[in-house]
């Protein structure tokens, strides 16, 4: 695209202008699949190209390559990568060679030493030179198809992924049957449901798919059976992913304590095979748990349908999607139906023609005509009798392909076998007059008759089931323990000389408790401060509804007030303060209970120090009157007075008592 340099007032303008040509450009030449043949452009160039060069045999991807590039305007590698990708769906393109392999990652050979042919599905519904639009090349040396006359929803079968300027389209690979059948129901009005099938198999959660629309989202996860005692196979793996880079992230998550495993072995051929060998007293159930919370054994895949439709892009349902593929293929078929009619008609014309010329010797006026005007003018004389027995009118051209007619043809001519020849193009011009009449139910058919020659083998391969998505916190493999030095004030799983509290992974929080009635939940690390003698260091765990109470004095010389409490959500490394902050504030007792009974049964004993004229210096407290409020809750008033000590209640005390 040409521009006028003298147009733009700004280098703002320009780049304006520039961009969006640019973006423009990769959106509809290059990243995003057309509507009508689910192609991008460097795959239409390409399946073009070997259906130019098609002979049946074999061809060196090399030489397709070669080929393309007359309607591609960018260079060998990425016309060669994209027809890689190509014949690695098993759909279009009979392979043969060296092609890589999907489930390891590994690369095809080099384009000279491989080779391809069109398929026979693609040859039966991918190409029709008299039903396609063209279109000049890039050079206008050649002539491209604008789209290709595709009569299968060729991209929900085959997926596509691309990214252009400010968007991108991911469409997830889906079932060839299931395509057909759901075709077939869209023709007739009928429900249906599409949900994606992948090549590499796995189980599929798709209750979030949305119909392939932005912000839905499928979860797959690998095929997982538990071997013999401390072995674990992984014979599927999820979509978009490889045997190699299922390995990479166990060996990581086992190397980060988050899994273990003692090795892990590839055998993978034609089929995943990987094996996980686990270490003695690891628990199987457990651990294939971690690897789907840890691993890419399971992975969560965000599509996003976006197809170019009237020269721009839009985002459709795989539903609606399929439902304009259907309705495409069906007039396509019109199309094809009414050009076989044309075609029929045209050879029943002239075979009638033929036979009228022949029967009645017409080619006999000839013999005597001087000029070329006397002879075609002596035929159509010889015709007019016949005339009224014709469909159309006998055109100029009619007559000079009669004069055409060979001695030989004329001397050996059958009029039994002609009159058997008409009466079959008659049958088949009636046939083809009534699929016309009735082309729904002829394109069902034609689906129905697809699914027969083709769908063999072609069966479910990812299986569908729901799913909840595991718990991290629970099957995390507990390969550390948390330590104390409550005299120094600090805490983590590299101090293994000092105090043990629980066992716990790296992925863990810790909840911290200071003896400044200060609050806080951090990451656990091999070494962090906690404060001096805190009240509590321990592994947080969200789902725990732990009940704390607390007994402060607020300030130095203020009342004592009590409250119970839960944790309640919290903000990592954030303090949150347990008391009204007032300076001199003292912690005079903390407990921690994990039901609500057991808090309620605690009773303390608060012994007041001596005053004068007081008389009751012990008094019992129950922490069941008061109710279970947030964190910062400032409590209840215990007593305004000053204390000595708080106590456990023994077992048989009787608060009626006095003692």
């Amino acid at each position: 695209m040409t521009h006028d340099p003298d147009q733009h007032s700004s280098l703002k303008g320009m780049y304006q202008d520039y961009f969006l040509d640019y973006a423009s450009y990769v959106i509809l030449e290059r990243a995003v699949p057309h509507l009508h043949d689910g192609l991008k452009p460097v795959q239409r160039r390409i399946l073009h190209s070997m259906e130019e060069l098609d002979d049946g045999r074999y061809n060196k991807v090399a030489n397709v390559v070669g080929n393309t590039m007359k309607y591609h305007p960018h260079g060998d590698q990425s016309i060669g990568d994209a027809m890689v990708q190509l014949g690695q769906k098993d759909l279009l393109i009979d392979t043969q060679g060296n092609w890589g392999n999907t489930l390891t990652g590994d690369g095809a050979a080099a384009p000279r030493y491989i080779e391809a042919r069109l398929t026979k599905f693609a040859l039966d519904v991918v190409f029709n030179p008299k039903t396609t639009n063209w279109l000049p090349s890039y050079d206008g040396r050649n002539k491209e198809p604008e789209t290709l006359p595709v009569k299968f929803p060729l991209l929900l079968a085959q997926g596509v992924e691309g990214i252009a300027v400010g968007l991108a389209c991911k469409v997830l690979p889906h079932n060839f049957n299931e395509l057909i059948e759901a075709s077939i129901a869209a023709l007739r009005n009928e429900p249906f449901t599409l949900l994606p099938d992948f090549p590499t198999g796995g189980i599929m959660d798709a209750s979030d798919y949305r119909d392939g629309l932005r912000g839905g989202k499928v979860r797959v996860r690998g095929v997982i059976s538990m071997e013999k005692k401390g072995i674990l196979r992984i014979t599927e793996i999820p979509f978009g992913t490889t045997t190699g880079g299922v390995m990479d992230s166990v060996v990581n998550a086992a190397d980060k304590g988050k899994i273990k495993i003692a090795k892990i072995e590839d055998n993978t051929a034609a089929n995943a095979d990987i094996l996980v060998y686990l270490p003695a007293g690891a628990d199987a159930e457990t651990t294939r748990d971690a690897l789907y919370a840890f691993t890419d054994c399971e992975m969560s895949i965000s599509p996003n349908a976006c197809v170019i439709v009237d020269g721009k892009p839009q985002f459709l349902g795989v539903s609606e999607i399929l439902k304009r593929t259907a309705d495409q293929t069906r007039e396509l078929l019109r199309m094809e139906l009414e050009i076989k009619l044309g075609e029929l008609a045209d050879k029943w014309h002239f075979s009638s023609l033929e036979r009228i010329f022949i029967e009645n010797r017409i080619y006999r006026d000839i013999e005597e005509c001087e000029t070329w005007e006397a002879v075609l003018k002596a035929i159509d004389d010889g015709l007019e009798p016949f005339k009224k027995l014709l469909k159309r009118e006998v055109t100029q051209d009619d007559l000079v392909r009669l004069t055409e007619i060979r001695i030989k043809r004329i001397s050996k001519y059958d009029s039994f076998k002609a009159d058997e020849e008409i009466l079959a193009l008659e049958k088949l011009i009636e046939e083809t007059e009534k699929n016309l009449r009735n082309l729904t139910r002829y394109t069902i058919r034609w689906y129905e008759g697809l699914m027969k020659k083709y769908g063999k083998d072609r069966e479910r391969r990812t299986e569908i089931s729901s799913f909840e998505k595991v718990d991290r916190s629970q099957v995390v493999a507990l390969t550390e323990t948390l330590y104390l030095d409550a005299k120094n004030g600090f805490a983590g799983y590299g101090l293994k000389k000092e105090e043990p509290v629980e066992r716990c992974s790296r992925l863990d929080d810790v909840i911290i408790f200071a003896s400044d009635a200060k609050m806080r939940v951090t990451k656990i690390a091999e070494k962090f401060f906690v404060g001096a003698k805190p009240l509590r260091v321990a592994i947080f765990r969200k789902d725990e509804e732990l009940i704390y109470s607390l007994i402060y004095r607020d300030g130095r010389s203020g009342p004592i007030l009590a409250k119970r409490f839960r944790v309640g959500g919290v903000t990592r490394d954030k303090e949150y303060s347990l008391t009204k902050e007032t300076p001199g504030s003292k912690i005079l007792y903390f407990a921690i209970h994990t039901s609500e009974a057991e808090s309620d049964a605690q009773m303390l004993l608060v012994h007041i120090k001596p005053a004068l004229r007081m008389r009751n210096l012990i008094r019992p407290l129950l922490f069941s009157e008061f109710g279970i409020k947030g964190r910062s809750s400032n409590g209840n008033v215990v007593t305004k007075h000053a204390i000595e000590k708080i106590v456990r209640a023994p077992k048989d005390y009787d608060p009626t008592s006095g003692s």
